[in-house]
């Protein structure tokens, strides 16, 4: 079942509580302050740590199926759920910085960072919907967020054939897929989305004026996102992803 049909049945059987427990549909008439739509203050967020924090309906899902898979020996580990403004804002302009000392132009530079890295105020880890996983109870190469590592013999093999089989059931969808033509962010099989609350978020997301925001938020940077590069960032990077992900 996709997600557009289980959305829809949940809401004629009200059955949502029992496959997806945080998910309402308060939710989805729920307006959102552009503050909460770029990391800046949430109320919604709970946990204390940067591997706990997430959206508190994302957090009870997250749980049940962090259950569920305990009892096929997978212990899922959070590596980065809520990220704030200012955490993104560290690590773009730490990259930035970097990458301009070695020698490569801003607009180089901004293009090396957005392979992986998002712009601040423009992350789905904003919101508190989005986790990075791995299995805890796999060997942990040092670098974990490497794709190979989810693939072939690597050690989170499990947990992602896991996840594409049980995932969906929690309301939980992988966002940079492994599509030859999705642009955009490289492929993430760390990386998911609970969709009953980032779906509406990114629709109050998409009504913001970017280009403004960056430049009022003054980003290391800013002076070289143009007309252009904001209108094919916006169209890759933050809406070219999985189809299940957009309303």
């Amino acid at each position: 079942m996709d997600r557009k049909d289980f959305i829809k049945q949940t809401a004629l059987l009200g059955i949502a509580v029992s496959v997806l427990p945080g998910f309402t549909f308060a939710e989805t008439a729920q307006s959102y302050s552009r503050d909460q739509l770029i990391g800046k203050g949430n109320p919604d967020i709970v946990g204390d740590s940067y591997t706990s924090k997430m959206h508190k309906e994302a957090k009870t899902a997250f749980l049940n199926m962090k259950t569920a898979a305990a009892k096929a020996g997978i212990q899922i580990e959070v590596v980065s759920a809520y990220r704030s403004f200012q955490r993104q804002k560290e690590i773009f302009e730490g990259k930035y910085k970097g990458f301009t000392a070695a020698g490569l132009s801003p607009s180089e530079a901004i293009e090396k960072i957005i392979e992986y890295s998002t712009i601040p105020g423009t992350s789905r880890h904003h919101w508190g919907t989005d986790i990075d996983l791995i299995d805890a109870n796999a060997t942990r190469p040092e670098s974990v967020l490497q794709p190979q590592h989810f693939h072939g013999n690597g050690p989170f093999c499990k947990l992602k054939d896991w996840l594409n089989v049980r995932a969906n059931s929690f309301g939980f969808f992988e966002v940079y897929t492994d599509n030859a033509h999705r642009k955009g962010f490289k492929y993430e099989p760390w990386h998911f989305s609970y969709a009953p609350v980032s779906i509406p978020m990114l629709e109050a997301y998409k009504k913001l004026d970017l280009k403004q925001v960056l430049l009022e938020e003054k980003i290391l940077g800013a002076e070289y996102f143009s007309e252009a590069f904001i209108t094919r960032y916006r169209s890759e990077n933050i809406l070219d992803i999985n189809p299940e992900l957009l309303s």
